[in-house]
């Protein structure tokens, strides 16, 4: 069976996208800073920081030589932190332009042909913020930038059978709350498996299980 790999890989939506692709049968990797495996039965982990390019491809690379061409393909990875407009500073922002945007685009141009060239997977992004707010100025066009990569990837890897999307959590995600990590894991899930007339481009966690 094709496996699914997660990129950005942390204790938190990570894992659980993880745990519930494992359930399934599926052999995943886990691309993280720190290569960590996070109790994932079977789970193969690999390292990479988002931000460098070829530490990205490499361990992309890897991941393709241990699983084959991904089946999923999960990217998750962010920088989450409080900014306003009156504090910007260049380096941060293109700091965290390259993880939360940039590093997923490096992905799909790396995985994604393949993908459409087999005849179809499923390519799905993390986002968040879908309202704008000025307290998260970066993160906030980061995921302004996701939902337009998202169009632009679909365009492009769609017609060839790749479901692209991503999940809007509109929330902090904590277990035992309504942004619980394993209730956002099921609309990975439920998004991998949609057939094609059903599509979906977008899925918002607003705090109710996913459906």
């Amino acid at each position: 069976m094709p496996g699914a790999v997660i990129i950005g890989a942390g204790p938190g939506i990570g894992r659980s996208v993880a745990r519930r692709f494992a359930a399934e049968g599926m052999p995943v990797g886990l691309v993280s800073r720190t290569g960590r495996t996070l109790d994932v039965a079977g789970a193969r982990g690999y390292t990479a920081d988002c931000a460098d390019e070829d530490a990205l491809r490499a361990a992309l690379d890897a991941a393709g030589a241990d699983l084959g061409v991904p089946d999923v393909v999960v990217y998750n990875a962010a920088i989450i932190r409080p900014d306003t407009a009156g504090e910007a500073r260049m380096r941060l922002h293109l700091d965290a332009w390259a993880v939360n945007v940039v590093g997923a685009l490096v992905a799909a141009a790396h995985l994604a042909p393949a993908m459409a060239g087999r005849g179809g997977g499923t390519f799905i992004i993390t986002g968040g913020m879908p309202e704008p707010k000025r307290q998260y100025v970066s993160l906030s066009l980061g995921k302004s930038g996701v939902r337009t990569l998202v169009s632009l990837l679909d365009q492009e890897y769609g017609p060839s059978g790749v479901h692209v999307a991503s999940v809007t959590v509109a929330g902090p995600v904590a277990p035992g709350t309504p942004f619980d990590p394993d209730d956002i894991a099921e609309h990975y899930w439920r998004l991998h498996t949609q057939p094609r007339d059903r599509w979906q481009h977008e899925v918002l966690h607003a705090g109710e299980p996913a459906d």
